[in-house]
């Protein structure tokens, strides 16, 4: 059993504090996400809806890269003029 714990922030909160002032805690994170903590040790991450967001669009892009990356690789092109779209 480990004794250390990683915490993948630079701001961290007590569930407690969550409780008692949500919207503060993540104010503190200034846009970042910011680790609950349950006995000093990190339980979820609180992440702002603006990134998450933004999280969620490059998780989509790297998706379609890979989709991209398939059909190139296996020579799945369309040809199309420019002049027609």
């Amino acid at each position: 059993m480990s004794l250390t714990n990683n915490i993948l922030t630079d701001v961290s909160a007590g569930l407690t504090q969550l409780k008692s002032n949500p919207m503060g805690v993540l104010e503190e994170g200034h846009g970042a996400p910011v680790a609950i903590l349950n006995r000093n040790k990190p339980v979820f991450y609180a992440v702002p809806v603006a990134l998450y967001e933004h999280m969620v669009e490059e998780l989509e892009n790297i998706e379609l890269m890979k989709m991209a990356q398939q059909a190139y690789e296996e020579g799945d092109f369309v040809e199309v003029d420019l002049d027609n779209l």
